[in-house]
C-alpha cells in the first residue's frame, strides 16, 4: 500500500483511487480467501464421496466372499443331503459310484474343485482334486481351521444341520471350505456315529475366480494379495480360528475426484459474487474461533497425557486421583492404589537401546489397559512406574487380585519385534478408606510399599503398613551417616586369609568393609550395604575398598587381594576407568588383585557383563565367579566369561559331610572347574574335616573361620609373622 501512494499522487482525486484501489484490493484478498474456503469444502465433499464409494465397494467385496462360501455351502449341501450319497458312501463296494459322483465331478467345476470323504477319526476314504486321486490326508491338505470346521459340524448342537463351511489355507491356496455329514435327504441316518462319513469341499479362491468376482459386482482392479500386503482399501479373508489368511485389494474409483474436476470452474465463478464477501468474513471468524477452541482443548489433553504410551501421565493421575478421592468422601467408598515398578527394565534399555525400551513401554502400557477395569483410571507416572486407581466399597482383595494378575502378566517373557525380554514387577498396594487420605499421601504410602517389594525380592506385593514409614526412617538415618562416614573416612577394611590347600599357607587375602556407625556400635554388611546400593553410595564405597585394599597389599608382597562387587558397580559405565585410575594411582600389580562377582548380573545383563569382563581383563586384574553352588551355577557362564577363578559357596562345603552324594557333587564341581582349567577356592571352612574334604577333593584355595575370621590389617601382619611367615595351620 505504501508503494501504491508514491505512485497515485497526492491529490483527491488520487486519493480517491487510492481508496478504491483498497477496496478492489481488499475485496480481491477476500475473493480468494473465500475461493480457497469454498475448495476446500468441495475436496471435503470430494474426499466423502470418495469414502462413501470406497465403503460401499467394502461392503460389497466382503458380500462377493460371504456369497463364494455360500455358494460352496448350498453346493456341498445338495451332494451330502442326498438320498443316494447317503446309499452308497456308506456301502462298501460303492467306492466307484462314489468317486463317479463325488470325486470326478471335481473336474472343470466353478462350485467346487477338491472333494474328500472322511470318517469321524478323519480318515480319508476317497481325495480327488480336479477329476484326479489326492494322495493327502485331510490336515496334511488343509491348514489347523479345517479342524475348526470339522469340530462344528460335527458337534452334537449341530446335529439340526450338521455341516460348517468357511475359508481354510491348502495347499494349493487359499479355498473356502465345507464340511458336512453324509446323510439323507431328510436329514435322517441310521449309521451309528463311529462309522458316520463327512463329505469336504474345497473351492480355491485363484485368480480366474477373483476376476469373475470382479466383473460381477463392480469392483475394479480386484485381486488377491498376502495377509502383509498394505493397502487402503481390502476385505480380510479369515479362517475359522481367527487368523488372517489373504485379503482381497481392490482400485478406488475416486468419483468424487472426478465430480471436483468438474465443478471447480464453475466455482471459480460462483465465488466471484461480491456479496460472498461479508458472509465469507463472518465463516472465517467462526472457523478461528471453533479451532482455537478445539486447540486449545486438545493442549489440556496432551498436558495430562503421556505421549509414549497413552496413558495418564503424573499430572493427569494426580487430577484424577484428587477427584476421585473426593468422590469416594462423598459417596463413602475406598479408593485403592496400585504402584508398580517394572523390575530388568533397565537392563533392557542397556542391553537393546531406548528405542527397545519405548516399545516395551508400549507394550506393558497395552497389556495393562487389558488387565485393569474400565472404570478404573491406570496412569504412566515414570519411566518405569506406573499406578492404578480404584474406587470401590468391596475389601482390599480386589486391588490384591488385580495386582496377581498383574504379575501373572508378567511372568511371560514380552516379543519386542525380533526379541524376546522378560522383566517383571513389583507393586505396592495403599488405602485411601472413605476418601480420608489425601492424595499426597496416598501416592507415598503406595510408593514406600512397592519398594518394600521390590527389597524383599522383587515380583511381589506388599500392602503399606505403618512400621514402613518407621523403616523408611531408619534407612534415611543410616544413609545419611553412611555418607557422612564414606566422606569423613570412617569406613575400614578386614582381611580374611586365604590359604593354600596343600599346606595351608597364607597366598592372599579377602577384603571386607566394616562400618562403626557413632552412637549405634558396629553395623552389619547386609544393613547398609543394600542401603549403598539403592542410594548410589555403593560406587563410592566400592572404590574406597579397592583402594584401601590395594594400598595394603603393597606391604604384603607376596599376597593377592580378592574384592566382592556389587552389581550396582558393575552396571557404572564409568566403573572399569575407575578401577584402572585405582590401580594406577596405587603403583599395585593389578594381576594380584581378582573381582569376585556373583552370577545374578550375567544372567539380567549376559552382553554387557561380557563387555565390562573385557575391559577389566585388560587392564589387568582377575575376575572370580563368587558363590558357585548357591544360584543357576550354569556351566556356560564358566565357558562364555571366562572367569580366573571360582569360589565354591559356602551352602556345599557345609553339606560335605551330610551325604555321599553331597560329597560327590562338590567333587564334581571341582573336577568340572578342573577341566575348564579354571582354579577353584572353597569358603566357608569351619572345621578340620571340611578342609581335609576339599582338599582331597582337589580344591587349590581355602577361606574360612577355621584359618582365620576377618581382622585389621595389623591383625593379619602380626599373624603372617608369628606363624613362621605364612603357615598358620598344619
Amino acid at each position: 500500500m505504501q508503494l501504491l501512494s508514491r505512485l497515485i499522487p497526492e491529490t483527491s482525486e488520487g486519493r480517491r483511487q487510492l481508496a478504491v484501489l483498497a477496496v478492489l484490493v481488499a475485496f480481491a484478498m477476500v475473493v480468494v480467501i473465500v475461493t480457497s474456503i469454498v475448495l476446500a469444502a468441495i475436496g471435503q465433499v470430494a474426499r466423502h464421496a470418495n469414502d462413501l464409494d470406497d465403503g460401499r465397494s467394502q461392503e460389497t467385496t466382503n458380500g462377493a466372499l460371504q456369497t463364494f462360501v455360500w455358494q460352496l455351502k448350498a453346493t456341498l449341501n445338495d451332494y451330502a443331503a442326498w438320498d443316494d450319497a447317503a446309499q452308497y458312501v456308506y456301502a462298501p463296494d460303492q467306492q466307484d459310484w462314489v468317486i463317479s459322483n463325488i470325486g470326478d465331478m471335481t473336474v472343470n467345476s466353478d462350485l467346487f474343485d477338491t472333494a474328500f470323504v472322511v470318517g469321524l477319526d478323519r480318515k480319508v476314504y476317497m481325495a480327488y482334486r480336479h477329476g484326479k486321486p489326492l494322495e493327502e490326508t485331510l490336515d496334511s491338505y488343509f491348514s489347523p481351521a479345517i479342524a475348526t470346521l470339522f469340530i462344528n459340524a460335527s458337534a452334537p448342537q449341530s446335529r439340526a444341520a450338521p455341516e460348517a463351511a468357511g475359508f481354510v489355507e491348502t495347499r494349493d491356496g487359499i479355498a473356502a471350505a465345507g464340511v458336512s455329514l453324509v446323510r439323507m435327504k431328510s436329514g435322517e441316518l441310521s449309521v451309528p456315529v463311529k462309522d458316520q462319513r463327512y463329505l469336504v469341499y474345497a473351492r480355491h479362491l485363484n485368480e480366474d475366480k477373483v476376476r469373475k468376482l470382479s466383473d460381477t459386482y463392480v469392483i475394479p482392479g480386484l485381486r488377491l494379495v498376502g495377509p502383509e500386503v498394505m493397502s487402503p482399501y481390502f476385505a480380510p479373508i479369515i479362517d475359522a480360528t481367527g487368523k488372517l489368511l489373504a485379503k482381497l485389494v481392490w482400485t478406488s474409483r475416486v468419483p468424487g475426484d472426478a465430480s471436483f474436476e468438474q465443478a471447480r470452474p464453475l466455482v471459480l465463478v460462483a465465488v466471484g459474487i461480491v456479496g460472498c464477501f461479508f458472509l465469507g468474513l463472518l465463516l472465517l471468524g467462526v472457523v478461528a474461533m471453533r479451532r482455537l477452541k478445539e486447540d486449545e482443548t486438545r493442549a489440556q489433553k496432551l498436558a495430562m497425557e503421556d505421549r509414549l504410551s497413552g496413558l495418564l501421565n503424573r499430572s493427569g493421575f494426580y487430577a484424577g486421583l484428587e477427584k476421585l478421592i473426593r468422590t469416594a468422601r462423598d459417596e463413602k467408598c475406598s479408593v485403592f492404589l496400585l504402584y508398580l515398578d517394572l523390575d530388568g527394565f533397565k537392563e533392557v534399555n542397556d542391553a537393546y537401546g531406548h528405542g527397545t525400551g519405548d516399545q516395551l513401554i508400549r507394550g506393558v502400557s497395552a497389556g495393562l489397559q487389558v488387565l485393569v477395569p474400565p472404570d478404573a483410571m491406570l496412569a504412566r507416572i515414570g519411566g518405569d512406574e506406573f499406578a492404578v486407581a480404584i474406587a470401590t466399597r468391596q475389601s482390599e482383595e480386589v486391588a490384591r487380585k488385580l495386582g496377581e494378575a498383574v504379575l501373572s502378566f508378567f511372568a511371560e517373557p514380552l516379543v519386542i519385534g525380533e526379541r524376546v525380554a522378560t522383566v517383571g514387577a513389583s507393586i505396592g498396594i495403599a488405602a485411601s478408606p472413605l476418601g480420608l487420605v489425601d492424595c499426597d499421601e496416598a501416592l507415598r504410602r503406595a510408593d514406600l510399599a512397592m519398594y518394600k517389594a521390590k527389597e524383599n525380592g522383587r515380583g511381589r506385593i506388599f500392602a503399606y503398613d505403618p512400621d514402613m514409614d518407621a523403616d523408611r526412617e531408619e534407612k534415611n538415618r543410616i544413609e545419611i551417616d553412611l555418607r557422612r562416614a564414606i566422606e569423613n573416612g570412617e569406613l575400614t577394611v578386614a582381611y580374611q586369609p586365604v590359604v593354600r590347600a596343600i599346606d595351608c599357607a597364607i597366598v592372599g587375602v579377602e577384603a571386607l568393609v566394616r562400618w562403626t556407625r557413632a552412637g549405634h556400635g558396629p553395623v552389619p554388611p547386609d544393613s547398609f550395604i543394600p542401603v549403598a546400593e539403592t542410594t548410589g553410595l555403593i560406587d563410592a564405597l566400592g572404590m574406597f575398598v579397592l583402594r584401601t585394599a590395594c594400598l595394603q597389599i603393597l606391604e604384603w608382597p607376596d599376597l593377592h587381594v580378592a574384592i566382592n562387587i556389587s552389581p550396582g558397580q558393575f552396571r557404572n559405565p564409568a566403573f572399569t576407568v575407575n578401577v584402572a585410575d585405582v590401580i594406577r594411582q596405587t603403583g599395585v600389580d593389578p594381576e594380584r588383585i581378582t573381582l569376585e562377582v556373583t552370577e545374578g548380573y550375567f544372567i539380567q545383563n549376559p552382553a554387557r557383563a561380557r563387555w565390562t569382563i573385557d575391559r577389566l581383563k585388560a587392564i589387568g586384574v582377575k575376575i572370580a565367579l563368587d558363590d558357585f553352588g548357591a544360584g543357576f551355577s550354569s556351566v556356560g557362564y564358566l565357558r562364555q566369561f571366562g572367569f580366573d577363578r571360582m569360589k565354591i559357596d559356602r551352602s556345599l562345603v557345609a553339606a560335605v559331610h551330610d551325604s555321599v552324594k553331597a560329597r560327590d557333587l562338590l567333587q564334581a564341581t571341582v573336577a568340572m572347574a578342573r577341566a575348564l582349567d579354571i582354579p577353584v577356592t572353597a569358603e566357608g571352612i569351619e572345621e578340620e574335616r571340611q578342609a581335609l574334604a576339599l582338599r582331597s577333593c582337589g580344591c587349590d584355595e581355602m577361606q574360612g573361620f577355621h584359618f582365620g575370621r576377618p581382622a585389621p590389617a595389623a591383625e593379619i601382619a602380626a599373624l603372617l609373622s608369628e606363624r613362621g611367615g605364612r603357615v598358620i595351620a598344619a
